[in-house]
């Protein structure tokens, strides 16, 4: 049994966070916290494997909380971590990505969302676990698994809308927004790599990449080549028409779940 805090300054909502946890086969409640300071202390007592963590805390920034908690003891004994919030400046979600957030959901998000992601991230828990002496195909399986695609809230295709239409099983909405508004912010003549658009998104290179891809193949982008003096051309990625993202573009769209505030 996977054993989760819930960490929410909303009552309601963490009320709401812990009735959908519930519900996934595997996962239990062992407390909620509503700031950061009783978070901390929540999982020193409780131990807890996985945390929902807000990022709007009215104590300590939710981000400062990641730290502490990934940071602060050996990975292995610290829990995992899973951002639940509002925020969705690209500043943000570069600091959970690097401060070893498992996920990202944005507020507000229909409750099967969540309930997806808490069942692939048992699938990986389980998946690592179970590694012995993992080939390099094995590790890379595992790591192109996190970073947030994994399916989306129905576990497939979704509609990506101007992020370049449906998404194939394994690519998000939310994530396409993400690279979609990089690549429309780099330079119209020089483009941008997958190197570039995953240090300017917070994502790994690899995910990056898929998502700058999918843009080719659905003739939302296109790509050329930049050779150098040695190795390989480097792929550069350019974006087509207009830009296509909106504001939105990373809202998923409202279910059984009702529209949540975050903060100020």
């Amino acid at each position: 049994m996977i054993r989760v805090l819930v960490v929410d300054d909303d009552f309601m909502v963490a009320r709401l966070h812990s009735t959908l946890v519930g519900r996934v086969p595997g996962f239990t409640v062992a407390g909620v916290a509503h700031s950061g300071g009783e978070a901390l202390t929540a999982v020193r007592e409780l131990r807890p494997e996985l945390v929902l963590l807000d990022i709007y805390l009215p104590d300590i920034p939710g981000l400062e909380v990641l730290r502490e908690l990934r940071g602060g003891a050996a990975p292995e004994e610290g829990p995992d971590v899973l951002v639940v919030t509002a925020a969705r400046d690209a500043e943000t979600v570069r600091g959970a990505q690097r401060g070893g957030a498992v996920q990202y959901i944005i507020k507000p998000f229909e409750g099967q969302l969540l309930q997806e992601r808490l069942r692939r991230y048992a699938e990986r828990r389980a998946a690592l676990a179970a590694l012995k002496a993992p080939e390099q195909g094995d590790v890379d399986r595992l790591f192109a698994d996190t970073g947030g695609d994994d399916g989306g809230a129905g576990g497939g295709a979704q509609d990506a809308g101007g992020a370049g239409g449906t998404l194939p099983k394994g690519l998000t909405a939310q994530t396409a927004g993400l690279v979609r508004g990089t690549l429309d912010a780099s330079p119209e003549g020089s483009g941008i790599s997958a190197s570039e658009c995953a240090e300017r998104s917070g994502l790994s290179r690899v995910s990056a990449r898929r998502y700058l891809e999918h843009f080719v193949a659905t003739g939302t982008a296109r790509v050329t080549l930049r050779y150098g003096t040695t190795g390989r051309p480097e792929r550069r990625y350019h974006r087509t028409g207009p830009s296509h993202v909106s504001p939105d573009s990373s809202r998923t769209p409202q279910g059984d779940v009702t529209p949540l505030t975050d903060g100020p």
